[in-house]
């Protein structure tokens, strides 16, 4: 447990960079195209696949529609009249009831081929994060959303809705390689951070810290790279300062 003067300085800490935070799509400018885009490279072999609309049901209709519009708001789609490959939508209920739009992306993916950038092996990272004495968990906002496509390819990631066919002008979940282009933005964002006071799988991360009273150094050092190439993080999926949480489905602890 923080005692109060500590819980003080983690909120002045947090309010100083309150900026590394989005409660919303318009709070995500994205990653600098030079740091990261995503490319499909699809194989020409392959021809482009417009799947059969399927029915969605009546009554997540307004829910999708309304997804949709924050999307376009955001600047995250733009509408595609003549589309090479089109998706289906599957629309996914959240935790909080809100619904949120994936794509069915399986006839892209499989004229893609496979990006080998190396995941972190789980095992090793988790067991790396205990014994610590200061932990802080954080998870990107709506992380994938903050690398941009790659121009040339953006248009095959194009889908079916209710209001017209769209494509994403950032990397969407679902694509095939998505989880490597994010690790090697991590990769160049945090550098030698890595393995040393941070680990991060993807867009999930974690601080850590040997001796408690040095953690806020070590958020420090992490929050200033996130500033610099305005990574957003998520708000409601972050707890800083704490001995134990849960990472990548382990729980972790300082003994």
């Amino acid at each position: 447990m923080l005692t109060e003067e500590e819980r003080e300085e983690y909120r002045s800490f947090l309010m100083e960079y309150r900026d590394c935070f989005a409660w919303n799509y318009k709070e995500m400018p994205g990653l600098d195209p030079r740091v990261a885009t995503h490319k499909l490279a699809i194989d020409p072999q392959f021809h482009p696949i417009k799947q059969q609309p399927r029915r969605l049901r009546p009554e997540l209709e307004g829910d999708v529609i309304a997804e949709v519009d924050k999307l376009i708001v955001a600047g995250f789609i733009k509408e595609v009249k003549y589309p090479r490959w089109l998706a289906n939508i599957v629309p996914v209920e959240k935790k909080n009831g809100q619904i949120r739009i994936c794509q069915d992306f399986r006839d892209l993916n499989r004229a893609c081929p496979k990006d080998d950038f190396p995941l972190p092996i789980l095992e090793i990272i988790v067991d790396s994060t205990t014994g610590h004495g200061a932990l802080s968990f954080m998870d990107g906002s709506s992380g994938y959303n903050q690398i941009k496509m790659d121009p040339d390819d953006a248009i095959d990631t194009a889908f079916r809705t209710p209001k017209g066919n769209f494509y994403y002008v950032v990397m969407p979940f679902g694509l095939k390689n998505a989880d490597a282009t994010y690790q090697r933005a991590m990769t160049y964002i945090l550098g030698d951070l890595i393995h040393h006071s941070v680990e991060c799988y993807v867009d999930d991360m974690v601080v850590k810290t040997k001796e408690r009273e040095h953690h806020l150094e070590d958020l420090l050092v992490v929050f200033e790279q996130l500033r610099q190439h305005q990574l957003k993080m998520n708000p409601l999926k972050c707890a800083f300062g704490i001995q134990s949480g849960l990472f990548l489905g382990f729980v972790v602890r300082h003994r």
